[in-house]
């Protein structure tokens, strides 16, 4: 019974999910502001507490140790938490999902992803689960400049 306890416990606390353990996330505006002046792309995660698919991603793809790695030695890291807020307030204090930048990447559900250029350009948006493996391919599509010249999908099928 107790085991059976345990069990139901882990699987209601897994699917609280919050920002990656071991991921230096920062603010959107901090992780922008550190792109602009590095001169490196933004990975942005839209997350949110509660969300089970936000937990999958975490628990699943971002322990990988290459794709922390790479992700780290290659992007500004930002969290955005969907609900609360708390983590990103725009200089007049609404929330990014009440905010014409919320509105601008149409985020409306978790996980959601975006790759963007310093000036904030958007490189690529990935909805919903993405697997480690699919992580590496997405660092080898933005930081070997594939996007320049090809979309997401031509990347994908091997379209030159």
């Amino acid at each position: 019974m107790a085991g059976m306890v345990f069990g139901m416990l882990w699987l209601v606390t897994d699917c609280l999910a919050d920002a990656p353990v071991g991921w230096q996330f920062e603010a959107f505006d901090s992780a922008q502001a550190a792109s602009i002046r590095d001169g490196r792309p933004i990975f942005v995660y839209f997350g949110r507490y509660g969300c089970p698919t936000c937990a999958r991603v975490n628990h699943e793809s971002l322990t990988d140790p290459e794709v922390k790695q790479r992700f780290h030695a290659n992007y500004e890291l930002a969290y955005v938490d969907t609900e609360s807020g708390e983590r990103l307030r725009l200089p007049g204090g609404e929330r990014i999902t009440e905010s014409a930048l919320g509105i601008r990447y149409s985020v409306y559900g978790t996980p959601f992803f975006l790759f963007m250029e310093p000036d904030g350009t958007v490189i690529t948006r990935i909805p919903g689960f993405v697997s480690a493996q699919q992580f590496l391919g997405l660092d080898l599509f933005v930081n070997g400049g594939h996007y320049r010249r090809q979309t997401l999908q031509e990347f994908v099928a091997g379209e030159s």
